[in-house]
């Protein structure tokens, strides 16, 4: 199996959700006087490339460690958003243009081409989500996961965070969908 690192490097300087601090590399120990080189870091959980929880939502609900690992391997498939405009809609049809191959899939990767924004004020817009046709498919399937390369599962301006919600309320705490 072919293991392809999606992660954005953690840096100080490095865009975060709006409001939430950057990551803080502080010197712990040094060679100098303690023979070793040791760094605090610190950091929200929502930096950089992550992933969610149904504890991200919901009180009392799994953490990310609570998870077995298998959780977190499998084959993944990208498809092909980048024709999508800003504040256009993920629709079921590019799950259609796909379909031997999401069926397939254990992860659904939401590629539109936002990374070209990383690091600008752009990257914080309008980005395309899924509708909620594709959240409904994807919540009726075995997936183990879905990702994309913008800043969140709902519109920047959603602070109900109504897609995340419908898809954690929708998971039991194994991960399965109920």
């Amino acid at each position: 199996m072919k293991v392809i690192d999606l992660t954005h490097t953690i840096k100080e300087d490095m865009p975060v959700y709006p409001g939430t601090d950057t990551p803080k590399f502080i010197p712990a120990n040094s060679y100098e006087k303690d023979g070793f080189k040791e760094t605090l870091l610190q950091m929200y959980t929502h930096t950089g490339t992550h992933m969610d929880p149904p504890a991200h939502l919901f009180a009392g609900r799994t953490t990310l460690d609570q998870f077995p690992v298998e959780q977190f391997i499998g084959k993944a498939l990208v498809i092909d958003c980048r024709d999508l405009k800003e504040g256009q809609s993920i629709s079921i049809e590019h799950i259609c243009k796909n379909r031997e191959k999401v069926d397939k899939a254990n992860f659904l990767l939401f590629n539109l081409g936002w990374d070209k924004w990383w690091g600008t004020d752009a990257y914080f817009g309008n980005y395309p989500c899924i509708d909620d046709d594709v959240l409904d498919f994807v919540i009726s399937g075995n997936y183990k996961g879905i990702g994309f390369d913008v800043i969140g599962l709902d519109p920047i301006i959603d602070e109900k965070l109504t897609r995340h919600k419908k898809l954690f309320q929708k998971c039991n705490d194994a991960g399965v969908k109920t």
